[in-house]
């Protein structure tokens, strides 16, 4: 699953502190009491083994009119230990008619219910005998979920204005048994054959083709789909719509077919060739061809996160699906291709192989987004993805940098912290340590090895040491497939052993004792690098913003170092084991640097005159480190100031190279380090520093500025960072940008929008337009007749621009309300007012008084909710609204939220913005006034 992109009920309410309230081994056992008074024969949150599933039937009657749903499952089981009770999963609906079919004879089952677990008890009078195999019938009805999960209500309103209801499914990660009683867990897998009743004005699609369809009296039709292949519940999908389709067969005979809504199905020819191209370099780089005889893509006009990986039915939001070649932007082309890179690697990562437990996500998550990169940089070079890379791994650190942090693998228990796991430690750090052990490796060696694990374990689940262990030894394997002449000649020239000796001799390559150290403890290490002439010692610590060093203490990694010098550009590596350690140069250079191209998941700080030299040669020849390396100097000298390693005004003066720098990577970082600066004194009375701060910025990217033209022209990170560069200076009201987009705005009203404006400039454009009702006002007037969704989305992203709040006040109710604006936009519309200097309290007050209903609309601990949390409060920097803040969410129950790990982010960042300013601001006064003295001076 891909969450939501930035610019982004229970019927017995569910504890987050279940897990706490669980009878512990070695206490008094606590007997749960069903509904009915009864006690409950299981005492557990995870299900136990006693039984297991092996085929469901599944038969499903949705009635997209009164809104609700029926059906009947059977239930084929093993039974692998004598019981009387089969305990199963099933979530806010009705259940009747239970029955056993045993090969003795029919008979029913009484039924008991726990719903804190969401649990149900099929007790048998009789003893179900191990290693014999049973089937249960249950017949069940609920509504369809009027939330973004289960199986649920979405509708869109076409051009005449008339409103069409259809429902989908979302099952991850613990939502299946809200649509049908199953064993809702990942290790519990098993064949489904589905039938779905509908009517003859909608189509059903599911994971499955269609085998055949079958008249039902009253005019209704049944869909029968062929029994899918093994696997976990919550890749079970199926839709019923008036959806129309496009299709196209891959080279290795696939159906490839993209469903939308018939007004926008004529935006879908990119996503339909992207799928194509993308299916079949999965098939062949691992070496295993895709199972199903069919892979659907679903644009779904309401979806809560960014996308999801049913198997053979992937569905998307339609922004991260439907392109329109004359509308849509070089961002919009990158991000849907990527979407859709990621959803069909998990059709092998998570769906062929599939994690045992949720701690584990990160074995989906993290491969899922890595592989985006692998196979976009080989099937679309020209988007130059490996120029975007890098930020995954910053966004990474920002979380991992704090106490509140978590291992990549994490126990979870719960299905609200389940859901936290959906989070940028998962997917970004998962992907980040992935990149660093393909580079330890090799990517020959990991490539071997990530087949031979997808082979090993195909249909099964796994557990972190079994990917370990299948990059281990690659070279000595009696699975590895001898037909592939690549992983022949791989061998025959090398050992996976000999690699390793390149980082440290002598050494035996133990994969799983080094991974460990980055999966298994959470946070990163900062490495100290002090060079005394050829001697360099280093020295490593968990790199942590806090006061309290007593938290850093007993962590230890083992670190692939990789450097290089000013006499030789040759990549030298380093495996750093211990705490300290010390490494000897060929010869004496004038600059080192460590973490070549940051393919390594870990901070540097030079010690002594280390940041000096590498400032002098950023100053005077920054091309002679990559783009990469530069950004990632940016990253750590002004991160390293939020520990005091780092002056304030050292940081700033690495900064004034930026004025000659033109690469998207390190541009973009640069002004990830700065911004943040100014919007912290937004939220303070101190405008004059603000403004000060402001200034500077743009006058260090003014010449990168007035160089871009207000076209479409270049590739696509030219274009990106054209569309970056021109947003950030209307913003910031640049004049010459100022005026410019003012006219190509009102040449665009005049025009009734008719005029075809350059579409990576809209953008800027719309921003200035909104700043004033009548703007602000035809933009959403446009917004509201588009079906160009990249378009709505950059329009509406322009009104929480706006400093007109009353507009900004409308625009999170209209969301709240999803008619005009859709909900599923609500927690990005949020977002975005709240990075408004303008809107930032309104945004605060809405998230406050709308708390319930955000809660069960999004659900509890999902990433959207973490993210509205995180993002609203991130740039607060004083007392007050840390006060503030505690007293909201410290008025919070366990079941609206108090325990999610999110709001114990949110007091880490904002007391660390507040130490930062009390530390930093009389510095950064002090820099700014000696520049422009020295500035003034120099213009005399």
């Amino acid at each position: 699953m891909l969450a939501a992109p930035v610019l982004l009920l229970l019927l017995v309410p569910f504890s987050p502190s279940s897990a706490a309230q669980l009878p512990n081994p070695g206490q008094a056992k606590v007997a749960l009491v069903a509904t009915n008074g009864q006690p409950f024969p299981w005492d557990r949150m995870r299900l136990p083994k006693t039984v297991s599933p092996f085929h469901y039937d599944l038969s499903l009657h949705p009635n997209l009119t009164t809104l609700d749903f029926t059906g009947v499952v059977r239930i084929q089981l093993d039974v692998h230990e004598d019981t009387r009770a089969i305990v199963l999963h099933a979530k806010q609906m009705q259940v009747s008619n239970v029955w056993l079919l045993a090969p003795e004879g029919v008979r029913p089952l009484r039924v008991l219910e726990y719903p804190r677990f969401h649990q149900l008890a099929l007790l048998s009078d009789s003893v179900l005998t191990k290693g014999r195999r049973y089937e249960v019938q249950l017949e069940f009805a609920a509504n369809l979920s009027d939330s973004f999960h289960g199986f649920y209500k979405s509708s869109y309103r076409s051009s005449s204005g008339e409103v069409r209801v259809l429902a989908s499914t979302q099952f991850e990660a613990t939502f299946a048994r809200a649509a049908f009683p199953c064993f809702d867990e990942p290790a519990f897998k098993a064949n489904f054959t589905i039938q779905i009743i509908r009517e003859p004005r909608h189509i059903a699609i599911s994971n499955m083709p269609m085998v055949k369809t079958v008249a039902l009296p009253g005019g209704l039709l049944e869909d029968h789909f062929d029994t899918s292949v093994k696997m976990s519940t919550y890749l079970v999908a199926y839709i019923v719509s008036d959806f129309l389709s496009v299709s196209k067969t891959t080279q290795h005979g696939v159906k490839i077919s993209i469903y939308a809504v018939a007004e926008k199905i004529d935006q879908t020819a990119f996503a339909l060739d992207a799928a194509v191209k993308l299916l079949d370099f999965y098939d062949d780089y691992f070496d295993i061809p895709y199972p199903l005889p069919k892979q659907d893509l679903a644009a779904i006009p309401d979806f809560q996160s960014g996308a999801m990986e049913n198997w053979g039915l992937t569905t998307y939001r339609e922004t991260g699906l439907l392109f329109d070649p004359d509308k849509s932007s070089a961002s919009d082309k990158l991000g849907i291709t990527k979407v859709i890179a990621h959803e069909l690697a998990h059709q092998w990562f998570g769906n062929l192989v599939t994690m045992e437990w949720w701690n584990d996500l990160w074995l989906n998550e993290g491969f899922a987004k890595f592989m985006e990169y692998i196979s976009l940089d080989i099937t679309y070079p020209e988007l130059q993805v490996d120029d975007f890379f890098l930020g995954k791994c910053f966004d990474a650190m920002e979380v991992d940098s704090l106490s509140s942090s978590h291992p990549v693998s994490t126990d979870v228990e719960n299905p609200t912290q389940i859901q936290e796991m959906f989070d940028d430690v998962s997917y970004d750090k998962g992907a980040c340590i992935l990149n660093m052990l393909r580079d330890f490796l090799t990517p020959e060696a990991f490539e071997i090895g990530i087949i031979r694990y997808l082979k090993r374990y195909s249909y099964q689940n796994t557990v972190n040491s079994h990917l370990w262990e299948s990059l281990t030894d690659i070279c000595n394997s009696d699975d590895l497939d001898k037909g592939r002449m690549k992983h022949k000649e791989f061998c025959s020239q090398r050992s996976v052993q000999s690699g390793a000796s390149k980082w440290y001799p002598g050494d035996e390559l133990d994969v799983r004792a080094i991974m460990d150290t980055w999966t298994l403890q959470e946070g990163f290490p900062l490495v100290t690098v002090e060079v005394r002439g050829r001697e360099v010692r280093l020295s490593q610590e968990r790199y942590l913003k806090t006061d309290d060093h007593s938290l850093t203490e007993g962590f230890l990694w083992q670190i692939p170092l990789t450097y290089m010098t000013s006499a030789s550009k040759t990549t030298h590596r380093f495996l750093l084991k211990t705490k300290t350690g010390v490494l000897h140069l060929p010869e004496e250079a004038d600059w080192v640097k460590f973490n070549v191209d940051m393919s390594g998941y870990y901070m540097v700080h030079y010690a002594g005159d280390g940041w000096n030299s590498l400032i002098k040669l950023l100053q005077h020849n920054h091309t002679a480190l990559s783009s990469n390396d530069r950004a990632s100097l940016i990253h750590n000298v002004f991160q390293l100031v939020s520990t005091g390693k780092v002056r304030l005004d050292t940081a700033l003066e690495l900064s004034l190279y930026l004025s000659r720098e033109t690469e998207i990577m390190a541009v973009t970082q640069g002004f990830g380090e700065l911004v943040p600066l100014y919007k912290l004194m937004e939220k303070r009375d101190m405008a004059a520093l603000e403004n000060q701060m402001k200034n500077y910025i743009v006058d260090l990217f003014r010449g990168l500025i007035d160089r871009q033209e207000w076209t479409d022209s270049g590739s696509v990170s030219e274009r990106v960072l054209r569309s970056y560069l021109l947003l950030f200076s209307c913003v910031r009201n640049y004049a010459p940008c100022v005026t410019k987009a003012s006219q190509l705005f009102d040449s665009w009203r005049d025009s009734d929008g008719t005029v075809s404006l350059p579409v990576d400039i809209t953008m800027a454009v719309f921003v200035i337009g909104a700043r004033t009702p009548e703007g602000w006002d035809f933009l959403f007037e446009e917004y509201r007749r588009s079906l160009q969704m990249s378009v709505k989305s950059r329009m509406k992203s322009a009104m929480t621009v706006s400093p007109l709040q009353d507009k900004l006040k409308w625009m999170m109710e209209q969301s709240l309300h999803g008619e005009v604006m859709k909900t599923q936009d609500l927690p990005g519309v949020v977002v975005s007012v709240s990075k408004n200097p303008r809107g930032y309290k309104l945004a605060w007050d809405f998230l406050r008084a709308n708390w319930p209903t955000l809660i069960k609309k999004f659900d509890l601990g999902s990433s959207t909710i973490s993210h509205l949390v995180t993002e609203v409060t991130n740039q607060y920097s004083t007392r007050e609204m840390l006060d503030e803040v505690r007293s909201f969410f410290g008025s919070l129950t366990e079941e609206s939220g108090s325990e999610m790990r999110c709001i114990r982010q949110t007091y880490e960042t904002i007391e660390e913005n507040i130490r930062w300013m009390d530390t930093n601001r009389p510095l950064l006064q002090a820099w700014l006034d000696k520049r422009s003295h020295r500035a003034a001076h120099e213009d005399l």
